[in-house]
This record gives C-alpha cells, structure tokens and sequence, in this order.
C-alpha cells in the first residue's frame, strides 16, 4: 500500500498540528507580557480567546506553508528520499520562523502600537534610517524575547523530528498518481477554506474586524490575532498614509470635523430605529424619483413611497461606499471608506465614536440585527467595535424554517422578530437592522411567488418583497406604546442592478435614498432636502434630534440644524476618491487631483481640469486635499473617538 502514501501524510499532518501547538504557546506570552493593557478576567474567558484564535491561527499557517503542503504532496517519486525530506526540514523551519518571530516582535511592540502587528508598521519603519539600531536596542533591553524565541524553536525542531518519514518507493505509479492528484484536489479545498476562515459563500474572509465577534472587550481582540494573520491579511491592501498638503490652520477653518448640536427640550429621549436596507438603490422608489424625468419610470416599493410622504426625505443623497460593511461604517460611525476600506484597513481596531457611542453615553440601550449567520459581512465584529451592547443574529432568531438556505433569515419573519424583541426593551433605545433578502440570488419566499412586480432587474422582486415586510413590520410596531416616540431611519447600504441609464452614471451608482420618520410632530420630520446628502450626515442628524449636547467627530453634518453647515460628498470608485463640493466633482488620487467635472455631469465625461481654474476650482482642490489630509492624520493617529 505505498501507493497510498499514508506515511507522509500523517507526517505532514503532525508538523501543521505543531504549528498550532507554537501559535497557541505565542498567544499566551503575548497576553502575558501585555496583560496590564488587555484585561482577562479569568482561566475560561482566556481559553475562549485562545479558542476563537484558532481561525486567525488557520490562515496564518497556510499562507506560510501553502508551498511547504504542496512540496509534501506532489507525486514526485522521491518524496520519501532523505536528501528530499532535508529539504523540506529547511524550507519549513525558514518559512514559520521567520512568520513565528512576527509575533514575539508583537512582545513588545505592542506596548508602544496597541495593535497587531500590520503592513502599517512597514511604511513607518521605511522612513526610518535608524532602524536596525532600533531593532538592536530592542532586543537588549528586552532578551527574553529572543530567549523565548530561541527555546520554543528548538523545541518544535526537537519535536518535529520526533516523526520521520521511511524511504518507500512506489511500485504502482498509476494508483500512486490518482492518489496522489485526489489528495492534492481535496488539500487544496481545505487549504482554501482555511485561508479564508470558512466555507460558506455568505461569508466574506476573515478579516481583523472579525477578531471582535468573540470578545467582551475590543482591546481582547489583539489576543484572538496573531500577528502573522493581521500582517498578511493588510499586505498590499494598505493605503493609509499620513500626507502633508495643506496647514493645519486651513483644515481648521475649513473642514470643520468637531462638531457641536445643542437642541434644547428632547424630553423625553426619542427611541432610535435604523433600517440599513440591502442594496436598496434609489432607482427602485418612486417617491426619489419624482424630479429624475425618467421616461416610463417604474416604482417598485409601494409602502416606501407611501411612507415617504409622511418623513423628511433627501432626494440628492448618495453612499459612501460600495459594499455592505462601507455601509455600516458611514451611516452609524460617520466613516466613509475610500479606496481601501477603512474597516479593513490596520485601523479598524480602535476606539470609535459614533452614533452607538452617543447613544450609549446617554444611557440608552443599542442593538444590532442581521438575519445571516452571526458574524456575517464582519457586522458583529464591528459592531463590538462601536460597543453594540446587545447583538441579534440568525443564531439569536433559532429558528432555521425561516432561513433563505442562501444568506439569512427572510426579511419578513426577520423584522417582525425585531418589533417583538424592541416591545420587550425599555426606553430609550437605539436599535439598528441590516436587511438580507434584497440580495443576491434575487430571490422572494415560495408562498409570495406572483405577489411582487419582477421588472425587468432581477433584484426588483426582492425589493418589493422588502419593502413588503417594512410594511408589516409598521403593522406590528404601530401598536406598540414604544412607536410614537421613536425616530426611524431607512437608507440603502449601497446600490445594485441599473435598469435606467440615469442611474449607470458613475456617481449616480451612489444614489441611495435617506428618509427620516416619526409618528412624534415635534421631531417636524416632514419635506425635501434637495442639496446633496449622504449616508454620514445620518450620524450627526440623530446626534441632534436626540438632544446630545457634546462634541461629536463627523464630516458629515446634521440635515436638521438651523446652523448653515457646507457639505462635502465623499466616496470611492475604488480608483480614485470623489468629492462632489459646491458646483464641481473633483477626482484626487490620493496625490493629486486628476479630474474636475460640472456637478451636473454625473457621469464624469468631460473633465474640465485643464479647461476651468478659478477661484471656485482652486478651493476646491485645496478642500479635497485638506479632507483627505485630515481623514488620514484622525484614522491612522486613532483619533477618532
């Protein structure tokens, strides 16, 4: 049976498990050495930590030893040979130790970043000319790191030669070759999975902010990483720079980021509800698309649009951001994501003010639902990060005969689990649900089949479907003593499929639609905001009808305030960063700015950079800088709190 090479795999086996082993021993000399600045209140929660670890541990170790499984596997014929399993030996040993050091340098490094070690730190220490000196001093004044280092690796060499592999040749190639070429497919799969922290397709791959769905508090989530995980995890994906263009006078006078409401009266506080509606672009409602003169205009969310005409809506507003956790981050942290996504950047991981900080300042109780599977899109581990103190999932909801076997509970069933669980809560509360059903496959529950107009989108039936549930849900909380004192918030995370070519243009492909409603006429939520909006104004807005009377960091502003606050749209093809201000649409590539286009020109076909200059333009240009510059110093300089 050498053929089926179950003596190298086993081997092969044993040295990954071994790797496991040394990560788990790098956790706990991490805490150790860190413990005054990550608080573990005891043996069980540290094993939870350490638990939930594993995952990050996964792709650690199969980024490093992606090459070392191949090697291992390959039908070579002299894959037993020991000139061949030397070779192996090396190629293990140089790969994982240098990987394994990143954490022991996170020993001490730690102290000085508070964070896991990431590509960040490379661009720090390329400006430095002094950084072998630095790296030196360091190892002297702190030895037991490279003491540590050096015991545990010779106690994994020791260990690892512990399993040898016998020189066996094969004297049937083909069985040994099938085998062979099955166990690599198969190895491949779970190299994979691992990589990514799961298999289901809901779920995007692990990231850093996904440390915080296992943690009670966010500075734990430093022991769930390891340092080789954060390290590849933010290579090549890292734009975040600080940058120098303009003085910090002018950023003062200009970009205006602290901010101060002071409304008067709010007694009693309101109860907050938002709505983060999946892919609910403002091309499928009626009601945001009265001024649009699209020919043949057809509205497919008919309780919405009712809805509408009761609320103050923004027309003209647009996300800042493409995808669903961008999303989150804008509306309820007022954090727009540029080119790389600032939740998936180094920085993610800090301590963040936003409109669950307010909340919870002011003594309300916050809470998060999303139908899929807890942890889904990184909303739970972000979510911690804001300090949700309560979140509600597919696993919360316990009840799989409402699940859409694809992303999540039905939207239906799912909101009128939010209703029931709001009616038990007291007041005041802030509560916020990320819809699932208008998503990809594009599919309604088999008992509403034909209930729902199709169109000509695929998305057009489950959006009708969402905004049928958004009309139950009212049916059910109407009734409920918590409704008339409460403000709702409906908004799009971002948007989906084009059916009209007003909406292919490319800022338009940000058109989202903002509404704000309550039953309570002091709130006067009622009419038009025509200038442009977006979703980090939602922040500030609550912020101020809910009587928060300090300082709040936003770039966005209240679209309730008496005071006249200038705007500035911002958000990301992914390119190039855009900034709608004033009459003009300007393109800055984080250098410099490429394009300038008439703000009626959504669909950026004419740039006018060597064609316009005035005082206008150059203002312009100064402001798209002066923001970038002020975004970079607040995100990487953690001061976003």
């Amino acid at each position: 049976m050498k053929e089926i090479r179950f003596q190298e795999i086993s081997a092969l086996l044993y040295r990954i498990v071994l790797a496991f082993f040394f990560y788990q021993i790098a956790r706990l000399l991490f805490w150790f050495f860190n413990k005054n600045l990550i608080p573990v209140d005891s043996i069980s929660e540290y094993l939870n930590l350490a638990y939930r670890g594993i995952a990050f541990d996964t792709t650690a170790i199969l980024y490093v030893n992606s090459l070392f499984i191949l090697l291992s596997l390959i039908p070579v014929i002299i894959n037993t040979q020991k000139t061949y399993h030397k070779f192996l030996f090396y190629l293990y040993f140089i790969t994982n130790g240098i990987s394994y050091g990143m954490n022991f340098g996170d020993f001490v490094y730690f102290k000085f970043s508070q964070a896991r070690l990431t590509t960040a730190a490379m661009n720090v220490a390329q400006h430095e000319s002094n950084i072998g000196k630095v790296f030196l001093v360091s190892v002297a004044e702190h030895p037991f790191v490279l003491v540590w280092f050096v015991i545990l690796m010779a106690l994994w060499i020791f260990l690892y030669k512990k399993v040898k592999v016998s020189p066996r040749k094969p004297l049937k190639l083909v069985p040994y070759f099938i085998f062979s070429v099955l166990t690599l497919c198969l190895t491949a799969l779970l190299v994979v999975g691992g990589i990514r922290g799961d298999f289901k397709h809901s779920t995007r791959p692990i990231n850093l902010v996904d440390a915080n769905r296992h943690v009670t508090k966010p500075a734990q989530a430093n022991v769930v990483l390891n340092s080789v995980f954060s390290f590849f995890r933010t290579m090549n994906t890292n734009s975040f720079q600080e940058v120098h263009f303009v003085n910090e006078k002018f950023i003062d006078e200009n970009i205006h980021a602290d901010k101060l409401y002071q409304r008067q009266g709010v007694e009693p506080k309101p109860n907050v509800v938002i709505f983060i509606l999946e892919s609910f672009g403002k091309e499928y409602s009626g009601a945001f698309n009265k001024d649009t003169k699209i020919k043949n205009f057809v509205s497919y969310t008919p309780f919405f649009d009712s809805l509408a005409t009761q609320s103050l809506i923004a027309t003209n507003a647009f996300a800042n951001g493409r995808q669903s956790i961008h999303g989150m981050s804008s509306v309820l942290a007022g954090i727009p994501s540029l080119k790389d996504a600032f939740t998936s950047s180094p920085y993610s991981n800090q301590k963040i003010q936003s409109i669950v900080s307010v909340s919870n300042d002011m003594g309300y109780d916050t809470s998060f639902f999303h139908g899929a599977p807890n942890g889904s899109m990184g909303f739970l581990g972000f979510g911690n990060i804001l300090g949700f103190k309560h979140y509600y999932g597919k696993t919360e909801y316990n009840n799989d005969a409402d699940f859409d076997g694809m992303w999540g509970i039905w939207d239906e069933p799912f909101f009128q689990y939010f209703a029931k669980t709001l009616d038990r809560k007291k007041s005041p509360f802030m509560a916020t649900l990320f819809s699932v059903s208008s998503h990809h496959p594009f599919k309604v529950p088999e008992k509403y089949q034909g209930k729902f107009k199709k169109g000509p989108l695929e998305i057009h039936e489950p959006i009708g479907y969402t905004d049928f549930a958004l009309k139950q849900f009212f049916k059910t909380a109407e009734k409920m003593t918590w409704f008339n004192n409460t403000i709702f918030v409906f908004v799009a995370d971002h948007t989906n499929q084009v059916a009209y070519p007003e909406y292919e243009k490319s800022m338009n492909r940000f058109s989202i639609p903002i509404l704000f409603y309550s039953p309570n006429p002091k709130y006067q939520l009622k009419g038009e905001i025509t200038e442009p909006a977006q979703q980090i104004d939602i922040y500030p807005t609550l912020a101020d009808l809910m009587g928060y009377n300090k300082k709040i960091r936003s770039w966005g502003r209240s679209l309730v305030s008496d005071k006249k606050e200038d705007y500035m749209v911002i958000n990301s093809d992914s390119i190039n960063e855009q900034f709608m201000i004033g009459n003009y649409i300007y393109l800055f590539n984080g250098k410099e700015v490429t394009g300038i286009y008439n703000i009626s020109d959504k669909g950026l076909e004419r740039n006018l950079i060597n064609k316009v200059k005035n005082p206008e333009t150059e203002k312009g240009i100064l402001l798209s800088k002066a923001w970038y510059q002020d975004y970079m110093n607040r995100v990487i300089n953690r001061k976003l709190n």
